[in-house]
């Protein structure tokens, strides 16, 4: 097998971990009522799969797992745009198989007599367009991921950066759980939002997937571009010439 393809093999079983974890949190917090594991379990959820999935992929592939980073990495001159592309294809799959599966798994359970996969949109990260629009939804999604990839450069991309592995980094996931959880669903990844919405809109579980998708596109490649540069340009120690 080449390398590019242990690679996008890496980036897509991280994806599938991520998605496939956090969908799948949410969905059984809907069964149990919204109680448990209630927010602080799905940010803990979500951050700890992320700093295991980075950790694992992180020799193998760099542990993007996320098209934002991915193209964050892209904009730093630290990918080329042919593996790129291949990365952000393997990360779409993984999500989209992640979806899958966690829709075999609660399609059959209700809670109140709706629907567990519905009332959760598969965990798709969404937001109430009565409560916030689709610029403030992307605001909030860009600071997020701002914040992520700030953490990823100085965690784990800066040759100075502490040995600490993904951990950094998924901490920073949980936190922003935290606060943009219950706005945006505080995706930070196209991936995120792409598999487990995909999948619920196709099987009739989430109609307005395609009206909010943009948002979970915009918001993290911005956020993170934003930080990439502007640590690769200020902050990163540069080589003597």
């Amino acid at each position: 097998m080449s390398k590019i393809a242990k690679a996008c093999m890496a980036e897509a079983i991280g994806a599938f971990a991520l998605s496939f974890i956090g969908a799948g949190v949410i969905c059984l917090n809907a069964y149990q009522g919204g109680n448990n594991p209630g927010l602080i379990g799905i940010a803990l959820a979500h951050g700890i799969i992320l700093s295991i999935g980075v950790s694992a992929a992180m020799n193998v592939s760099g542990g993007h797992l996320n098209p934002a980073v991915t193209t964050t990495m892209l904009l730093t001159g630290r990918i080329g745009l042919g593996d790129a592309i291949k990365y952000i294809i393997a990360q779409l799959l993984g999500a989209t198989v992640a979806g899958f599966l966690v829709l075999m798994i609660f399609k059959h359970l209700s809670f109140g007599g709706e629907s567990v996969v519905k009332l959760a949109g598969l965990g798709t990260p969404s937001y109430n367009p009565s409560v916030i629009s689709m610029g403030q939804a992307i605001f909030i999604e860009t600071l997020l991921t701002f914040l992520l990839v700030f953490a990823i450069f100085g965690t784990a991309v800066d040759p100075r950066a502490p040995k600490i592995g993904g951990f950094g980094i998924g901490l920073t996931i949980a936190c922003d759980i935290l606060l943009g959880g219950p706005l945006t669903g505080a995706a930070m990844n196209p991936s995120r939002t792409f598999g487990p919405g995909i999948v619920a809109y196709m099987s009739g579980n989430l109609p307005n997937f395609f009206a909010q998708h943009a948002v979970y596109w915009i918001g993290p490649i911005v956020g993170g571009a934003v930080a990439g540069l502007l640590y690769d340009n200020f902050i990163m120690e540069k080589k003597p010439a």
